[in-house]
Parts: C-alpha cells; structure tokens; sequence
C-alpha cells in the first residue's frame, strides 16, 4: 500500500519503469530502480524494469504474480492475465537461450509459460496454462497440453472483450466501446 502511495507521484507504475529506463544519472537511476523494485514486490510480481514494451499492455487482473523478465519484447495492445511467466533461458549453451519477443495483438491466458528465445508472431492467442518452448507464427492459437499450435486463415483481431454486455477493445492503453456497426454484427453472430 505504501510503494502504491510513492508509485503515485510518478503518475503511474508504467511511467515510473519508463523512467527507470530513461534517466542516465547513476545514484537517482539506482534510487528508481530500487523504488519500482520495491512496488513489484508488494504486488507479487517481477515486471524487469529493462523489459521492453512498445505499448501499455493490459493486465485485466492486475499485474499481481505476473513475472516477465528483463530483455524479454512485449508488442503492442498485449492482454496478459495472472500468473503469466514471459522468462529468459540464461543457463549456458542451452538450446533457446535469451528471451522471448512477442508481437502485437497477443492474447496471453491465466498461468501460461513462454520461456526462452521464442518469437510468439502477431495476434497469437494462449490458453491458460500452456506451456510456450518454440516459434510460434502470427494468427496461432497455442492450446494446454503438448504445445499444439493451430495456424489460422487471415488475421485474428484479438482485440475484443465482452464486459456487462457490451462489447469493447483494447488499444494504445485504453478500453474503448465498438461502435462500428460491421464489427458488432460479427461480435454477436458468435
């Protein structure tokens, strides 16, 4: 509650980590890492402060026990549940060693791994508790289980959530209504 207060005065969680990255001053660098540090811990969680993310994904149960790990690519309109690992493979001369890059539009479920120097491609959807270990190409869904990968004809727009009846997107941050009318007679031929 306390690190949430500090957190605050940044503005936000995501500006406080951009910060981090951005001031070159060594003793007021340390001071910021050790603060966003300090707020992951309070939450559970390891959002590396050197992950990059090319846009505010969305953490639609709060980034608590999320680990993503330092040098992982996250791309653009990404929704990440709970529990989710985005984690380096740092043992020497392992197959798959560094970490993981996923595109934009990804979709990633409660409690799913990707481990290692994968590229997961663009509009990826994965299930809860699947387990990601090698390439997976754009407009996939990988499943629970043994990975099993289903590639999709054309694109996948992962973008759409139904919340109290209404339909929504997620982009550059923000939740935002669909009004295209097109789009939600699709949504609700489902």
């Amino acid at each position: 509650m306390l690190m949430r207060a500090i957190v605050s005065v940044f503005g936000s969680d995501w500006k406080l980590k951009a910060l981090c990255n951005k001031v070159q001053y060594a003793p007021l660098k340390r001071l910021l890492i050790k603060l966003y540090g300090s707020y992951q811990y309070e939450n559970g969680s390891s959002i590396a402060w050197n992950s990059t993310f090319l846009g505010q994904p969305c953490f639609p149960h709060g980034i608590k026990s999320v680990f993503i790990s330092g040098g992982a690519r996250i791309g653009r309109n990404c929704i990440i549940f709970q529990q989710v690992t985005i984690g380096s493979n740092m043992m020497p001369g392992s197959k798959g060693m560094g970490a993981p890059e996923i595109g934009d539009s990804c979709y990633i479920g409660a409690g799913a791994k990707i481990v290692g120097k994968v590229r997961v491609g663009n509009n990826v959807r994965i299930g809860a508790n699947s387990v990601v270990y090698s390439d997976v190409p754009d407009n996939s869904v990988v499943l629970s289980g043994q990975q099993k990968v289903i590639v999709r004809e054309g694109r996948q727009d992962n973008r759409f959530y139904s919340f109290r009846g209404k339909w929504m997107y997620f982009e550059d941050g923000h939740w935002r209504d669909v009004d295209d009318a097109n789009v939600l007679v699709e949504l609700n031929a489902d």
